[in-house]
């Protein structure tokens, strides 16, 4: 058995029977251990295991279902295995609205988290700021910048000097999940099993419903259950969804740039001269 399942029984106290690979592991390995207890769990590279232990569990405490912590140790991460079995119903899709409604309830002290994160070797910078037009632009758009054609960077640094006029100054600074796409969200039978995955920080919380939006389309009964994001909702998704779609072409290369692009065009801003 390979390493995770040798750092599974170095913090378990148990050598699992048999390791079975899962999907998703874009950014981590991701493994179900079979125990010879009988019960099963997850075990997870990444990062920065601890971080994401405590995200976790700042999900929990906010009332929303997320997988329980077995242990944490520098290199591994080892959960709770929810049940799984197929994508959300009407109703599941409802009961995410709800969860993710808690969820933005929690609100902290400003806009940022008490450390910075990553996805692999793409930092994520998450310094405390008051200003959240002046985070987004500082902390998520402009660090991405390096990694685009220099006239889609122009066009990047002028949305940021453009950005007070485009989102709210002072939003509630809600809980977020940060990483909010379909894979980081479980399903069983149709109904919502929890959130896995978090890249947590305080913010707007129309950011999960942007990410959310990106490579698919919640449900009706989503924004039924959530609420409507009022006027002006198509603009600041777009410019939400900026910095996941420039995160990937940091990660998985230029193939994300017409994404990144055609996000672009659809944010009216002055510019430069």
């Amino acid at each position: 058995m390979g390493g995770l399942s040798a750092l599974a029984a170095e913090l378990l106290g148990e050598a699992p029977l048999r390791a079975e690979p899962l999907s998703g592991g874009d950014l981590s390995s991701v493994v179900r251990l079979h125990l010879p207890s009988g019960r099963t769990v997850i075990a997870k590279s990444g990062p920065q295991p601890k971080t994401e232990a405590a995200m976790l569990c700042a999900l929990s405490r906010a009332g929303v279902p997320a997988p329980g912590i077995f242990a944490a140790g520098g290199r591994a991460l080892l959960l709770e295995d929810l049940p799984e079995r197929g994508s959300l119903s009407e109703l599941g899709w409802a009961e995410l609205g709800r969860a993710l409604k808690t969820l933005h309830a929690a609100v902290g002290p400003a806009y940022g988290w008490d450390g910075d994160y990553a996805f692999r070797h793409v930092p994520i910078e998450n310094a405390w700021l008051n200003d959240w037009p002046t985070f987004w632009a500082l902390r998520r758009l402009l660090p991405g910048a390096g990694a685009l054609p220099p006239a889609m960077a122009r066009e990047l640094q002028d949305l940021c000097r453009n950005i007070h006029d485009l989102l709210p100054s002072f939003p509630p600074a809600s809980l977020l999940h940060g990483d909010l796409w379909s894979g980081n969200f479980i399903a069983c039978d149709g109904r919502l099993s929890g959130l896995i995955d978090p890249a947590c920080y305080y913010g707007h919380g129309e950011v999960d419903m942007a990410m959310l939006g990106l490579f698919g389309r919640p449900d009706p009964a989503f924004w039924s259950s959530y609420g409507d994001p009022g006027p002006g909702w198509a603009i600041r998704q777009a410019i939400y969804q900026l910095w996941p779609a420039i995160t990937h072409v940091r990660l998985f290369g230029n193939s994300y740039l017409p994404m990144v692009r055609d996000l672009l065009a659809r944010v009216p801003v002055r510019r430069a001269d």
